[in-house]
């Protein structure tokens, strides 16, 4: 799949296929890639940082749903659903979203660069935590480290990506991604079946 360029069309792809497997987890305490977090953790970072993110920087408020400990299925939905009304919304184009760390970017850019991105990434962990196919687009993946490397001693200092892990020279986009925001792209989980 080909992903698209505009912020909410790029949106509806990318989380729906983390909605995709978010429904085919089946057990939400498995360890995933990212050290101290369970499957359920994936899930609780992405539903967690956007709302004050968007509230302070824009105004917007997104609807809340269940936890993420009580339903991690129905508390990604809600929120999914949310950010994508959003996007979705005509006056989005309008609007813009100020941070003292990123500046003023437009709405829909913002949660595209930010956000979106985010959601791409933790689609491999949450895919590895649960034993699914954690195949990732390699266009986006390519493009998505090329903005990245410019910046990695901005991005390292922000305590927000660990220690780059070292891949073999010849690794695919994936691989080099995964190991520039430092996941272990060989990591294995215990997979769907751990109780």
């Amino acid at each position: 799949m080909t992903l698209s360029d505009r912020p909410a069309e790029r949106h509806r792809q990318i989380a729906g296929l983390f909605t995709d497997r978010v429904r085919g987890a089946r057990s939400w305490d498995a360890p995933s890639p990212v050290a101290g977090w369970a499957a359920r953790d994936v899930v609780r970072h992405l539903t967690g940082w956007l709302p004050g993110f968007l509230a302070s920087g824009a105004g917007v408020e997104l609807p809340h749903g269940p936890s993420v400990d009580e339903d991690p299925v129905a508390a990604w939905q809600v929120h999914c659903d949310g950010v994508q009304a959003v996007l979705d919304d005509p006056e989005t184009a309008h609007r813009e979203l100020a941070n003292p760390h990123v500046g003023s970017l437009p709405l829909g850019a913002a949660i595209d660069r930010f956000y979106t991105a985010d959601v791409f990434m933790h689609t491999w962990d949450l895919s590895r935590a649960t034993g699914q196919d954690d195949r990732l687009d390699p266009g986006f993946c390519a493009l998505l480290l090329a903005g990245m490397e410019g910046m990695e001693e901005v991005m390292r200092s922000s305590g927000q990506f660990g220690a780059r892990v070292e891949v073999p020279g010849d690794a695919d986009a994936q691989t080099r991604l995964l190991g520039f925001i430092g996941r272990d792209p060989f990591w294995r989980g215990a997979g769907p079946d751990v109780p």
